[in-house]
């Protein structure tokens, strides 16, 4: 799939197979051993490795012969909770949306930018794949690694509200087959306020970036 340098690490990405099922889970066990107190990572379990597997959604990074970090797309299932909901994307074009699923860097190669290197693999991977026209992902507000991540892969907020038992989370979403344009209406909004940002997003307006203001973290937002 792809051979290179990233940022002075040798690399080859490939699609996984079930055959490097052992490999990936391993990578995962170092990386939750190396967390920190407070940290938002969501382990995945066997069969949802499997399922991502079987729907060719997998990609992972090797050096020198060893799987060093991999990242995932994921096919949702049809239910309530489809991000498509929250966005107000067509109903009967539900099918034809993907989420931005798990990436997991082995502590060792931290500092690479493997993450956003496999991102911007995938994403291009997804523009030449007529069966998926969107993909989305959900965000905490304040987990600013994971924002900066969405933000640089071309992804905006479009809309926030309370996901998986009440947690508050952006629902990210970009268009694969055509670039969305704003029509020049732009404001500013602290990330912490969040019925004036949701009021603005039900009203039409994206988030598009963010930046520190401060001690402030603040976002743009853009019709």
């Amino acid at each position: 799939m792809w051979r290179g340098d990233c940022n002075g690490l040798d690399i080859v990405v490939n699609y996984l197979t079930m055959a490097e099922l052992d490999q990936i889970e391993a990578v995962q066990r170092c990386v939750m051993d190396a967390l920190t107190e407070g940290s938002q990572y969501q382990s995945l379990t066997t069969e949802e490795f499997m399922k991502l597997l079987s729907d060719r959604t997998l990609i992972g990074a090797y050096h020198k012969g060893t799987l060093i970090a991999f990242r995932a797309l994921l096919i949702p299932p049809l239910d309530a909770d489809h991000l498509g909901y929250d966005i107000g994307y067509p109903l009967e074009m539900l099918d034809r949306v993907l989420y931005q699923e798990v990436t997991n860097v082995h502590p060792d190669y931290r500092g690479y930018g493997l993450q956003q290197h496999l991102g911007k693999l995938l994403m291009k991977e997804l523009e030449q794949d007529s069966r998926f026209n969107l993909v989305c992902a959900t965000v905490a507000p304040f987990n600013i690694p994971s924002l900066k991540d969405k933000f640089a892969l071309g992804l905006r907020i479009g809309a926030l509200k309370p996901k998986y038992g009440g947690k508050l989370r952006y629902i990210f979403m970009k268009e694969l087959h055509s670039d969305w344009k704003p029509a020049g209406d732009t404001t500013w909004l602290d990330m912490g306020e969040t019925e004036q940002q949701v009021a603005l997003l039900k009203a039409g307006w994206f988030g598009t970036t963010m930046t520190r203001d401060g001690n402030r973290w603040l976002v743009k937002y853009e019709r």
